[in-house]
């Protein structure tokens, strides 16, 4: 392994300070047994939630599975040991909610009446319309 000089240790230090004070982290995090979300409160005072379910590892957890929840690195990562399950704060902030092939497997499930309505306008044609240029 490389050894690492004082001043390139210094430099690392800085950049991390710098990051504490810039990058979101996680200052509390609750579990809204009501509205069944992960609710996390930011160092900045904001405040983000999301639906259980739709994170990787959380879906058909139990309410008391996901109240265990506690914060990890400073802030920048969610932990839940019972269920063996990470989640990361600048990741959760970007809208990833697992793995690409998790995400890939939620994406296009929206449901709504005109997605509904054009799937049954679509099904009495007998195909998908094709595109047009």
């Amino acid at each position: 392994m490389a050894e690492l000089s004082d001043q390139e240790i210094e430099a690392a230090e800085a950049r991390g300070r710098l990051a504490r004070q810039a990058e979101p982290r996680a200052s509390a995090v609750g579990y809204d047994r009501r509205q069944k979300r992960v609710a996390v409160e930011l160092t900045n005072g904001a405040t983000f939630a999301f639906p259980a379910q739709l994170a990787q590892g959380l879906e058909g957890a139990s309410d008391d599975q996901l109240a265990s929840v506690e914060i990890l690195g400073n802030g920048y990562g969610l932990h839940w040991e019972e269920l063996d399950v990470d989640l990361s704060i600048p990741g959760l902030l970007a809208g990833m909610f697992g793995t690409r092939s998790h995400m890939a497997r939620h994406a296009g499930q929206t449901r709504s009446a005109a997605k509904a309505a054009a799937a049954r306008g679509n099904g009495a044609k007998g195909r998908r319309p094709r595109k047009t240029a």
